[in-house]
């Protein structure tokens, strides 16, 4: 316990004091919310790959998922690492940061505002945001709290509160420069832990060919498998149809998210994106890749203390009862990954949602004229408001954690994710497009909660997605067009002349010595 409480001082410590330190990048709004667009490569990777990966995979998904398909998950982690982490930077990188720049665009909704010439998209989508984002907040409280309880036996509401109050204190001070310190911080936590643990679980198990062979011996509970042993080592699982869901709504559905896309908006230069491309990937194949590995072999440490009251599986008690056993400082190092892994999922949640609401919702409609200092402060106390709302839900939350997130994702993916990405390369993406984008996101989702004709709210999600992507382009072919001038502006700004175009490399944009910008100044 000793040693467990004193990883817990020096991790909340050096937390608090990062953002003590980073107060004076936080003077004004683009320094709050977007450190400056000058962040480097290795902070901007290690800020998105914790801010995907929380205790909502490490405890609710690769539990739940690990326990469904067996050793098959771990294609859940390989589907993060290329289709979430590679693709997400090939295709929307560079893209995202030239054209939010040129716009201006800070955040999301502000960039669906000024890209398709539309306040009342601006102001949805900033409402979606701040309420979907609500409960997946909250599911990264109660994992989190969940695997404190086991370590420490630390009452569920006091975990919680705890947790609260460090987040808010470290982003209210140091804003998203602190968040990626820690994030960076966290990450290399992150990376060492899941190492250590996989090692440590399998030798208790005999070694990795023992453990897969007792996985091999138990019979499917699929009927589809017929109750044949194997099933759960088999190379697709005993379900390949739902995996396969689930690998599209937590790999794609990053490209829709707004707090992982706003990573690209603070990126520095061409050279940090290729490096950052490289660095993402690689942290989400140890960590993704080594959850959801770690997860099936879940079915190993039957017993007890992974059912509930009434008999079924509580699978955020998967992940805690493979780890009850391990030796104390192990134990530590769990806890480490797992609140290091929560806490930048968590400050980049509330960073985005307070900006998102500040900047777009409030300031120009609610408040017309907000100087930069007050727009701080509005920021600043919106995200106690956030967190207190989180909190609430987070006391009182459904059966299982993945469920909130499968709600989350799937509504802000299936809203943000077609019109986003058509948005940065077609021109012809109409505002019509994108309110069906908005309908068939939230329509889905919401209504699947009530009337449950998709079994899954994960495959919910999915398809929210996959017809969000099939909708705009059709819809943008029957509605009005945006006028030439206005889209034409918009892409404007890949075709500005720095050492070649904007299309083929991002410039530093402090690049005042280069014969561009000597040439643009004459």
């Amino acid at each position: 316990m000793l040693i467990k409480i004193m990883l817990l001082v020096i991790f909340f410590s050096i937390m608090i004091i990062v953002g003590f330190c980073s107060r004076r990048h936080a003077t004004n709004v683009n320094d709050f919310v977007l450190g400056g667009r000058g962040v480097g490569p290795w902070l901007t990777a290690f800020a998105y790959g914790t801010s995907y990966f929380s205790a909502v995979v490490f405890i609710g998904y690769a539990g739940q998922f690990g326990w469904k398909y067996g050793l098959a998950s771990t294609w859940i982690g390989l589907g993060n690492a290329l289709i979430g982490s590679l693709l997400a930077w090939v295709v929307l990188g560079r893209r995202t940061r030239v054209m939010t720049k040129h716009l201006s665009a800070s955040t999301m909704p502000e960039f669906f505002g000024s890209r398709f010439d539309s306040k009342a998209l601006k102001i949805v989508a900033s409402a979606i945001i701040f309420v979907f984002l609500i409960p997946y907040t909250a599911s990264v409280y109660n994992g989190l709290s969940r695997l404190f309880g086991m370590a420490f036996d630390v009452p569920y509401t006091a975990c919680v509160v705890a947790m609260a109050c460090l987040t808010a204190v470290y982003v209210i001070l140091g804003g998203y420069m602190a968040t990626a310190i820690n994030d960076f911080i966290q990450g290399i936590i992150m990376l060492a832990g899941i190492v250590a643990i996989i090692a440590s679980v399998l030798n208790g198990q005999g070694g990795f060919t023992a453990a897969v062979g007792k996985l091999a011996q138990i019979p499917s509970e699929v009927p589809a498998t017929l109750g044949q042993p194997g099933a759960y080592t088999s190379f697709f699982g005993p379900d390949p149809l739902n995996l396969l869901g689930v690998v599209i709504l937590t790999s794609l559905g990053t490209w829709g998210l707004p707090q992982m896309i706003h990573k690209f908006y603070t990126i520095r230069s061409e050279k940090a994106i290729a490096t950052g491309t490289v660095i993402s990937t690689v942290f989400a194949i140890v960590i993704s890749g080594g959850s959801y590995f770690l997860g099936g072999f879940g079915r190993l440490f039957d017993g007890p203390a992974v059912y509930n009251a009434a008999g079924g599986v509580a699978y955020d008690s998967v992940i805690p009862a493979m780890l009850s056993g391990l030796p104390d400082l192990l134990i530590g190092i769990v806890v480490m990954l797992v609140l290091s892994a929560s806490m930048s999922t968590l400050s980049s949640l509330v960073l985005t949602s307070s900006s998102t609401l500040a900047l777009d919702f409030i300031k120009g409609n609610l408040i017309k004229n907000m100087k930069d200092k007050t727009q701080l402060i509005l920021m600043q106390g919106l995200i106690l408001v956030f967190i207190v709302i989180s909190v609430v839900l987070a006391l009182d939350p459904p059966d299982f954690i993945a469920q909130l997130m499968g709600i989350s994702w799937g509504a802000l993916a299936g809203a943000f994710l077609a019109p986003f990405l058509y948005g940065l390369y077609w021109k012809g993406v109409t505002r019509a497009s994108v309110w069906v984008s908005f309908l068939i996101g939230v329509g889905i989702t919401v209504s699947n909660l009530f009337l449950h004709y998709i079994a899954s709210p994960i495959n919910a999600g999915a398809v929210a997605m996959v017809a969000g992507l099939i909708a705009v382009p059709l819809v943008s072919l029957i509605t009005p067009k945006l006028p030439q001038g206005l889209t034409d502006g918009v892409f404007s700004c890949y075709n500005d002349l720095v050492e070649a175009t904007t299309r083929k490399v991002l410039p530093e944009d402090k690049d005042f010595d280069s014969p561009a910008f000597r040439k643009r100044k004459k």
